[in-house]
């Protein structure tokens, strides 16, 4: 498993009944996990201390009780600041597990010894896109909520990448896609975090198991003649680190070469030795990177 473990201002302090306990900066915040189905004692202080805690309901979604928390407050990671809001649907604005990816990518980016283009897909809060500018790369950022790229201007401005070459789309990701392989454009890099279930804008259906698949073949005639990474993020149960590998390697190994690594993401959680799993991930590097 990769594990998220360079967090200062974030951390999962205990895990119980179905829910975890999590601290963002100073704010303690519980949020139900569908991971977390053990029952053990809730021995941490922050159980009784929370700020902010998420409820289901029992016809689906759910909604926060707050305890003194703000409106919105920030984190970091490294050099970067993050804003967060409690939202709909129990989340922040941010997937802390992802930070591992962000190392990992960053590193190719600073090592690659040239400019690098990165393409991020379902881009969200642009934990990714500030990740990657932060080490050099041009990006472009391409989410279809307008809020959500918002989000992720005020993100990088915070992190003082106002003025780093970020382009900046609201648009629908598969839509984006082809109209790029129509123009001609490549990138060295892609970066995606697909939803399990979505709508396009007059409708179409997104659903990841029959979606993926043919999306990732459209993605590939998007890469440079020297691509230098593909990063696929699921958190959908069915997309397992072995079908992830299987998909990528069938789609960007058979026509670059390089090599796939797949595996879950997690966090520590501090009151145990617990790893918590978050999804999984599929990287598929280039032979360029490999020697």
């Amino acid at each position: 498993m990769w594990i998220a473990e360079n967090w200062k201002d974030y951390e999962v302090l205990d895990t119980s009944s179905g829910e975890k306990l999590e601290r963002w900066g100073k704010y303690l915040l519980l949020r139900p996990d569908p991971q977390v189905i053990w029952n053990t004692p809730k021995n941490h202080s922050g159980w009784k201390k929370k700020n902010g805690h998420y409820h289901r309901s029992s016809k689906g979604g759910g909604e926060w009780e707050f305890f003194h928390l703000p409106e919105e407050w920030t984190i970091n990671y490294e050099d970067l600041t993050f804003h967060l809001k409690p939202f709909s649907f129990k989340h922040t604005g941010l997937f802390p597990e992802q930070a591992v990816n962000w190392d990992w990518f960053s590193k190719l980016i600073r090592h690659a010894g040239r400019p690098v283009k990165v393409l991020n897909l379902f881009a969200y809060t642009g934990g990714a896109t500030i990740s990657a500018a932060a080490a050099g790369a041009s990006v472009t950022h391409v989410d279809a909520s307008k809020g959500m790229v918002n989000w992720a201007k005020e993100n990088a401005s915070s992190s003082g990448l106002a003025g780093a070459p970020i382009r900046w789309l609201v648009d629908d990701c598969t839509k984006f896609v082809e109209r790029e392989i129509r123009r001609g454009n490549h990138y060295d890099a892609v970066i995606m975090d697909p939803p399990s279930y979505g709508r396009g804008p007059n409708g179409e259906i997104w659903k990841i198991e029959e979606s993926i698949f043919p999306f990732l073949t459209r993605v590939s005639e998007l890469l440079s003649d020297a691509p230098l990474f593909v990063l696929l993020n699921s958190y959908t149960t069915g997309l397992q680190p072995a079908v992830l590998s299987y998909m990528m390697n069938t789609v960007f190994t058979s026509r670059f070469g390089g090599h796939v690594e797949a595996d879950e993401i997690g966090l520590p959680v501090k009151a145990s030795s617990l790893i918590l799993p978050c999804g999984a991930s599929g990287r598929w590097t280039s032979k360029i990177v490999d020697h």
